[in-house]
């Protein structure tokens, strides 16, 4: 796979925000317990419970995973230049981890504050990255 090797940093963003994930399914479902919700249910719509803004930011992280990896792949599987994917993709994770780190800690307002920023972060890189992989696809890089 000596291919891909210089996308390391780029698949490794990959798999730690997948396993981002997966640790944060565990950590929102003993919040929702603690409050005595059942498996599933949604906490009410409340940003200073905590259970709520457990679960808006792993939902928020499940719902950028997929866009992320599509993204991603498809630039590395593109050509496109190793150093933008590895930068771009290194961007997406950090502003994942911020924004849950905002979210769960409650910092800023409920809408367009820190998280917002975070967001729009991640929103650019994976816009981004798909542009680089069009641009490889089409225009060789």
């Amino acid at each position: 796979m000596d291919v891909f090797a210089p996308y390391g940093h780029a698949i490794v963003a990959m798999a730690l925000i997948g396993l981002f994930g997966l640790v944060m399914g565990p950590l929102v479902g003993r919040q929702k317990a603690m409050q005595g919700l059942p498996p599933g249910a949604t906490p009410q719509a409340d940003y200073s419970a905590s259970a709520y803004r457990w679960h808006r930011a792993y939902l928020n992280l499940t719902e950028s995973m997929g866009f992320f990896i599509a993204v991603t792949l498809a630039a590395i599987l593109a050509g496109a230049s190793p150093f933008w994917v590895n930068l771009l993709a290194s961007v997406f994770l950090v502003a994942r981890i911020a924004m849950t780190v905002i979210h769960v800690g409650g910092l800023g307002r409920a809408d367009m504050s820190l998280r917002s920023v975070a967001f729009g972060a991640g929103l650019f890189a994976c816009v981004i990255l798909a542009m680089l992989a069009i641009a490889g696809v089409f225009f060789g890089g």
